[in-house]
């Protein structure tokens, strides 16, 4: 939920995501298919909402990073999780249409990734407003999460992806898992797996693979 990819490979399409979170924090639920609303969504669950940061169905992919374009000052109390936003979303009969409607009030800001239907859109709430942007599939994207990682090192970080990008003859979905889980290692406050005093750290990366005929799924436990 705090670091995400989106490439173009050959023949599919791969989503990465790095959830950075406190050690402190429930132990997620690892991927399973639920029903929810007739639909069969496949998601980790964590446990203390019930929501998640990276779901997907037949049809759609959704995933959730914490804050919108600058860090935010987090109150104490909100009226619904986040990531329980991200279920009403793909649970809906358009995920782009509902964004148009659902209500965010009292809601933290957060930014979703939404890949339906081979289109591909950026989506915030900042607290007063939403904001969409349709990007270009064909392209590779990446995003850090605004509340851990100031502008310079999201723009940083960005350009360790285009030099990763750059430096492979031929990208396939473990490279791209590799680069979310190796890169700059050493670089435990803002490398692509944290460790900030033990107590805030990458606890997983979640990797979904779209492609015309099938959807593959990848967790990774790093607390495991």
């Amino acid at each position: 939920m705090c670091t995400v990819s989106f490439f173009p490979l050959k023949d599919s399409y791969c989503i990465t995501s790095n959830r950075d979170e406190s050690i402190l924090r429930e132990r997620a639920i690892p991927p399973t298919k639920y029903l929810i609303n007739n639909q069969e969504i496949y998601f980790p669950k964590d446990p203390k909402a019930g929501g998640t940061w990276f779901a997907h169905n037949n049809k759609s992919s959704i995933v959730l990073l914490n804050g919108a374009r600058e860090k935010h000052i987090h109150k104490s109390n909100y009226r619904k999780s986040r990531g329980l936003i991200v279920l009403d979303l793909i649970s809906s009969i358009n995920p782009i249409q509902e964004w148009d409607t659902i209500e965010l009030d009292n809601i933290e800001p957060f930014t979703i990734v939404l890949f339906s239907e081979e289109k591909l859109y950026q989506l915030q709430w900042d607290e007063i407003t939403k904001n969409s942007i349709e990007l270009n599939p064909n392209e590779n994207h990446i995003w850090s999460s605004s509340t851990l990682y100031e502008k310079e090192i999201r723009e940083e970080r960005a350009a360790w992806f285009q030099d990763f990008i750059k430096s492979e003859n031929e990208l396939n979905s473990q490279k791209l898992l590799n680069f979310h889980q190796f890169t700059e290692s050493e670089n435990k406050n803002f490398g692509l797996q944290i460790n900030r005093n033990n107590i805030l750290k990458t606890i997983s990366i979640t990797q979904c693979v779209i492609s015309k005929n099938d959807i593959t799924f990848n967790y990774i436990d790093l607390l495991d």
